[in-house]
């Protein structure tokens, strides 16, 4: 049986586009209002467009998730809107530039750890403060298989991605007898306009990208979404600090 989100309301980061835009779309479906996320404007109310369109509660908030004060006002925007948060997943993040590690741009380094790093640790931070009176709530951060594994040339996206793993076990064992599930999500590459800009300029690269993949293709931003909702379902109260791994069988070689 589907799981049902009736009365739930969820917090998404980056919800304007991928993965994110898939989740909230997923979660709408299941019945739970949506608190939109995003630094793109367009995108975050396109996704909004897309929520009214199925009768779907939810409101767009603009977010830096890499400034902790855009963090805290996009929460507290969102709970005086909708009412409150019972889910959050913190999905915002930037792929960064591709680089030998002795060549790589200092202040790309920078940016990519404030986005995909600090951003999940603001955004955990103020939701906490929100979950904790209530003795409840979930949160799901989005690692990634760069969390798990090397990841040449790509210096600042591993390294971030493996400080969510450790972040988010980290935050699970803190918060587990308060109500409080925190788990991560790692897929590999995704058909999400961040791959699609990695592979924009190399017509052979997607090719190469699906050969490295047993499964022998990329995941759907859908498939991921189904994955966020079982971490989120009431029939999985007893996985706490996981990282989940949905990368077509990457790390199975």
């Amino acid at each position: 049986m589907a799981a049902s989100f009736d009365k739930k309301v969820v917090f998404i980061t980056g919800g304007g586009s991928g993965i994110g835009r898939a989740t909230a779309l997923a979660f709408g479906a299941a019945g739970a209002a949506v608190i939109l996320a995003d630094r793109d404007e367009a995108a975050g109310n396109a996704t909004a467009s897309l929520l009214e369109e199925r009768s779907v509660p939810n409101c767009f908030v603009p977010v830096n998730v890499a400034d902790s004060d855009s963090v805290g006002s996009a929460v507290q925007e969102g709970i005086a809107r909708v009412g409150q948060i019972d889910i959050a997943f913190n999905n915002a993040g930037t792929g960064g530039l591709e680089h030998p590690l002795h060549q790589y741009p200092e202040d790309n380094w920078t940016q990519v750890l404030a986005v995909n790093l600090s951003g999940v640790f603001y955004c955990m931070k103020h939701q906490l403060a929100h979950m904790l009176p209530r003795k409840s709530g979930i949160i799901i951060n989005m690692a990634s298989v760069a969390g798990l594994r090397g990841f040449p040339w790509h210096a600042a996206y591993a390294a971030s991605k493996h400080g969510v793993v450790g972040l988010t076990k980290t935050a699970a064992h803190e918060y587990a007898r308060a109500g409080i599930r925190i788990n991560a999500i790692c897929p590999g590459f995704t058909e999400t306009p961040m791959v699609g800009r990695m592979v924009a300029d190399d017509p052979g690269r997607r090719a190469k990208l699906e050969k490295a993949i047993p499964l022998g293709r990329l995941a759907s931003p859908e498939e991921i979404a189904n994955a966020v909702l079982f971490l989120a379902s009431a029939d999985n109260q007893f996985m706490i600090g996981h990282t989940l791994t949905l990368d077509g069988g990457i790390t199975s070689v």
